[in-house]
């Protein structure tokens, strides 16, 4: 995968953020868009090979649109600074996403801010067995993966149904369950980047098969 044309590409393209622009870049635009499909397909195929419950996901079927959703945020650009993809794309779970982009690169999994069945499912599930959440969230080799959650919003109180004083309270206040690991571009540009990628990948799968259990029951 080259991405330093990947990133030559989107450095061009939020200059001149607009469709006449692209239209008259669209044969680069396919040329990067087909190396990244490309480069999914070499990391699906490695990560099916490796787990058995991986659900097969090629490069076109988990690759995102690079154009902003404009209906519900008119006021975003028109395309994307970045390539993003889901791997492992079981529909109604937790995927496996990949964001290269300008002004982050990241790897990242769980359920950001899901709906509300699914995160009272995710709640149900520590309120079943939240010392196993925990027990994962605090590996060692987790946390210098990952650090902690994902911060985003929380609520004040207790969510609808839990008590204020349960062992879990923390975890239960969480809108979202996700987990990031950031990457330097440079990081990109090495010959072991795949290898790096695959072992964030099965770091992070306990932390997604648990939430996908909870999701699903």
């Amino acid at each position: 995968m080259n991405f330093n044309n990947l990133f030559d590409f989107l450095n061009e393209l939020q200059k001149n953020n607009n469709k006449e622009w692209m239209d008259a870049n669209r044969k680069w635009y396919h040329q990067v868009r087909n190396d990244f499909i490309a480069w999914l397909d070499g990391l699906n195929a490695i990560l099916e090979e490796k787990d058995k419950e991986y659900y097969s996901t090629p490069g076109k079927k988990g690759i995102n649109r690079i154009n902003n959703n404009l209906m519900f945020h008119p006021n975003k650009p028109v395309y994307k600074d970045h390539f993003g993809a889901g791997l492992d794309k079981a529909p109604g779970t937790a995927d496996f996403y990949i964001h290269i982009g300008l002004n982050e690169c990241l790897l990242a999994g769980g359920f950001w801010r899901p709906a509300p069945k699914t995160l009272r499912s995710i709640r149900d599930g520590i309120d079943y067995d939240g010392e196993e959440l925990k027990k994962i969230l605090n590996k060692k080799s987790f946390k210098d993966t990952f650090g902690d959650l994902y911060e985003d919003e929380k609520l004040t109180n207790a969510p609808k149904g839990f008590s204020s004083d349960h062992a879990h309270i923390d975890l239960l206040k969480h809108k979202s369950f996700a987990v990031v690991h950031e990457l330097e571009k440079e990081e990109l540009l090495y010959s072991e980047f795949d290898q790096k990628v695959v072992q964030v990948y099965f770091e992070m799968l306990s932390f997604r098969r648990y939430l996908n259990k909870a999701a699903t029951v």
